[in-house]
């Protein structure tokens, strides 16, 4: 049996699905139980825990033949990553003493970077949980397709796009979620011992003006992409209501500057097969007006 923190989200989900179909058996890791109820409908066993309480994690992640860590997304961390720090520690008690036979972490892309950005969290993450008893293996996930899912309204009713990723034709990482679920599966269910690190982005590069030209199709309307100016990104969060913007800043400093990228050596690299037109196709398809 395999346990899945984040199994309500599109990355855990999706983990849980490949497992299922492929006939294994899935604890599904959750806070409240009515979030679990449609996994429990699947066919998955349920566990209440929360990633901060060390004896429920470690009741869930028990005898385990493998168990997938997600640390739940948070683009406004605090000062020194404090929060997070502190999580991670927890979890670590946990998965050392329920001793699973295998653990899957999911970081991401550049998370061996030293200079300080947003990802320094994920840096942290596999320094403290590198070197646990049990097998782990760090997948680093380039962006989330996904993470489109959000330019969905301005896109349909204004045909403008805001981004930070700069500039307009420059090709980024990017992977689907649902890649990365079936990676993560992978990783659990396979017999070879585990590679320390996974670096995982789909089959092909992508630039904001890519995003565009996808968008506009399957929309059926002209789509542009606006490049944010830069000096204007710290007033633009703080108005949306971040405390402390300086890592995100950072981190897309990193990405628009090239120093936020894979290792590409030490590692297992993988491409997914899910297209930016599949991902998007997908979003578009299950979007709602209001959005």
């Amino acid at each position: 049996m395999f346990a899945i923190t984040g199994i309500t989200g599109q990355v855990g989900g999706a983990a849980a699905r490949t497992l299922l179909a492929d006939g294994h058996q899935v604890r599904a890791v959750v806070r409240q139980a009515e979030k679990g109820r449609p996994w429990t409908e699947r066919g998955c066993e349920l566990a209440i825990a929360d990633l901060n309480d060390k004896a429920s994690l470690t009741s869930a992640f028990r005898d385990m033949q493998g168990v997938f860590v997600l640390i739940p997304p948070d683009f406004d961390q605090d000062a020194g990553f404090a929060s997070l720090k502190a999580m991670v520690a927890t979890i670590r008690l946990a998965l050392e003493e329920a001793k699973p036979a295998r653990v899957v972490v999911l970081t991401a892309i550049g998370a061996q970077v030293t200079r300080p950005n947003l990802l320094t969290g994920m840096n942290n993450l596999e320094r403290m949980l590198g070197d646990i008893a049990s097998p782990i293996s760090f997948v680093r996930a380039a962006w989330f397709m996904e993470n489109v899912a959000r330019d969905l309204g301005p896109a349909r009713n204004a045909g403008m796009v805001p981004t930070l990723f700069q500039p307009l034709d420059k090709r980024f990482p990017m992977v689907s979620t649902e890649d990365v679920g079936i990676t993560v599966a992978q990783l659990l269910s396979m017999l070879d011992p585990l590679p320390k690190f996974v670096e995982l982005e789909g089959p092909g590069r992508i630039s904001p003006d890519d995003i565009a030209s996808v968008l506009g199709d399957l929309l059926g309307r002209k789509v542009n992409m606006q490049a944010v100016p830069r000096d204007v990104w710290e007033d633009v969060f703080l108005a949306q209501g971040m405390k402390n913007p300086l890592p995100l800043i950072q981190m897309f400093d990193g990405f628009n500057e090239g120093w936020l990228e894979f290792q590409t050596s030490g590692g297992d690299v993988r491409k997914g097969k899910t297209t930016l037109r599949e991902a998007l196709g997908a979003l578009v398809r299950a979007d709602r007006p209001g959005f």
